[in-house]
């Protein structure tokens, strides 16, 4: 890439309007790349004003906030990265948008995907998170880039891909350094500089990716915002089988026999399960407020929800207790061994994020619950090898699964503890996650960061470069009786300037309206101090919970 320093970021201030739009015109639609294995497919200025276009699978997917700000101007770039076609006869590339603000800041936002990926999501930087009502990344100066991460899908849903060896790697993790490295070229081409700092952000599988950007391309990124990651996604959806045909064993039957799953828990159900789980947990931080921030003091027996006798109110039968213990104890083999992990206690059992994941909303034999729509096509195409297309959840052999999907597990999951690399680059990473998480195990994620703590000389060291917030009762990238209204990229960019980690986050929500919390870094819980107003973050303060209280086993 040959490098250019365009007159136009070097004398704005002697240029009238028109002369600055036209000279920002030629500098974008002249860039060029000189990587015969790139493609720019096109290269224009957008002014000022253009409002990013909704996207309501992508927010349902990993919480991407739509953002209803105008973008600035900025000079807009689609590129496609090695095209090829696939050994199933399929054409395959890495295509990328790459979005570089007029007013730079001088920072880089790699924006992470969700899903199985498949699709160019618009290149803002929006905070992946429901909640989020802070400016996206290039309204803030930042360039962005985004990928479908090697392969066009359908929607983000699709994994037929899963039959190309190389499209594989490039979901896996591949694509993020491909399309980093492109774009940091790009980016010195038409800044005449490259970044100061280049961060990674995203939610779901995005947040799986931004672990894996920091594990497989140590020296490319400075700066880590995973949300709700899919740390052991193989495994993971494994569970999600695991969950559904849990729960199907509890669901009345249609006339043809078929489980209604939706029915499985009625809302009902959800608000008396959570009701219960309160009534035990609630006032465990000293605030009975409807959050259980005390959440590693939380430990719930759904015992205590079965019906005693016929036509008791308020409870649960033995077949629907069994179908809850069953899901939240976690998938196992038949010989008891775990596939994947257990699960907290929490209020967001009864929010819609929950029921969205686990059970659906149809009444008929055909579920459209997340788990049961998104798990047969993942596990069939991408997880297991060799591949099977045309798996039913019914069929999943829980004794063979480990095996079947260790394979991808090996190329697809962040679980790596070794980032001295990304250290020693100034590597600072930050997770978010929701307790109430319905697909990812927040105890399966504490559990992994204890291991990280435990390779990485304790958890004091760790804390210089890595911080782990949990968010009580939020589910999959928000929602959720929770606090999900906070700005992690404003927290990090403050941490690279001034070299202190984070010992907290300012949160507040539209769950609970005039509340502000201290979202703190685990082990630390947010407890009610005694004195003053309960609904302000000021009355709270961090605590680390005694020794060994964590849900986790």
């Amino acid at each position: 890439m040959h490098l250019v320093t365009h007159p136009i970021f070097l004398a704005l201030p002697l240029l009238g309007l028109s002369a600055l739009t036209h000279a920002a015109e030629n500098a974008c639609s002249g860039l060029t790349s000189h990587d015969p294995r790139v493609q720019l497919l096109q290269a224009r200025q957008v002014p000022a004003g253009e409002l990013p276009k909704a996207n309501p699978g992508r927010a349902a997917l990993t919480g991407q906030a739509l953002s209803k700000a105008a973008m600035p101007a900025h000079c807009l770039v689609e590129g496609l990265i090695d095209a090829r076609q696939g050994s199933d006869g399929q054409a395959y590339g890495i295509r990328f948008e790459l979005r570089m603000p007029q007013d730079w800041n001088g920072q880089f936002l790699f924006q992470g995907g969700g899903g199985m990926d498949g699709v160019v999501n618009q290149a803002v930087g929006a905070i992946p998170f429901r909640g989020a009502s802070s400016l996206p990344a290039l309204n803030r100066g930042y360039a962005v880039v985004s990928t479908d991460s090697g392969h066009a899908g359908q929607d983000s849903s699709d994994a037929r891909f899963g039959l190309d060896q190389q499209a594989r790697l490039d979901y896996a993790y591949a694509a993020i350094g491909q399309v980093a490295r492109e774009a940091k070229q790009l980016l010195a081409e038409h800044y005449g500089k490259g970044p100061q700092h280049s961060v990674f952000m995203g939610c779901s599988n995005g947040g799986r990716a931004a672990l894996m950007a920091a594990q497989r391309f140590p020296t490319e990124f400075d700066g880590i915002i995973a949300g709700n990651p899919g740390l052991r996604l193989s495994r993971a959806a494994v569970a999600q089988a695991w969950d559904t045909r849990a729960l199907e064993a509890a669901a009345p039957r249609t006339a043809a026999g078929e489980p209604i799953l939706a029915q499985a828990l009625t809302r009902d159900e959800q608000a008396l399960v959570a009701r219960r789980v309160l009534e035990t947990c609630d006032a465990l931080d000293g605030a009975r407020d409807g959050s259980i921030d005390a959440m590693s003091q939380c430990h719930f027996d759904p015992a205590q929800l079965q019906c005693k006798s016929s036509g008791q109110a308020e409870c649960l039968s033995a077949t629907k207790v069994q179908a809850l213990r069953k899901v939240f104890e976690g998938a196992k083999d038949s010989r008891g061994t775990p596939l994947y992990s257990d699960w907290p206690w929490d209020a967001g059992i009864a929010s819609d994020g929950w029921r969205a994941w686990k059970l659906g909303t149809s009444d008929t034999g055909q579920p459209n619950a997340r788990n049961a729509t998104l798990a047969p096509n993942s596990l069939g195409y991408y997880f297991m090898t060799p591949p099977n297309p045309q798996l039913s959840l019914a069929a999943v052999d829980f004794d063979r699964a480990a095996e079947a999907v260790a394979q991808t597990g090996a190329i697809n999951d962040p679980t790596g503890t070794q980032l001295s690399s990304f250290v020693a680059n100034g590597g600072k990473l930050m997770v978010i996650h929701g307790n109430s998480d319905p697909v990812f195990s927040a105890n399966d994620l504490r559990r992994y960061w204890d291991r990280l703590a435990k390779d990485n000389g304790g958890a004091q060291p760790l804390g210089q470069w890595a911080r782990l917030f949990m968010v009580p009762g939020m589910t999959h990238c928000g929602d959720g009786p929770a606090l999900d209204d906070f700005d992690p990229l404003q927290a990090l960019q403050s941490w690279q300037a001034e070299g202190k980690p984070p010992a907290q986050l300012l949160v507040t929500g539209t769950a609970f309206p005039g509340r502000s919390r201290p979202l703190c870094a685990y082990p630390q819980e947010a407890h009610y101090r005694g004195s003053g107003d309960p609904q302000l973050a000021a009355s709270f303060e961090c605590r680390t919970p005694a020794p060994g209280a964590t849900q986790a086993r």
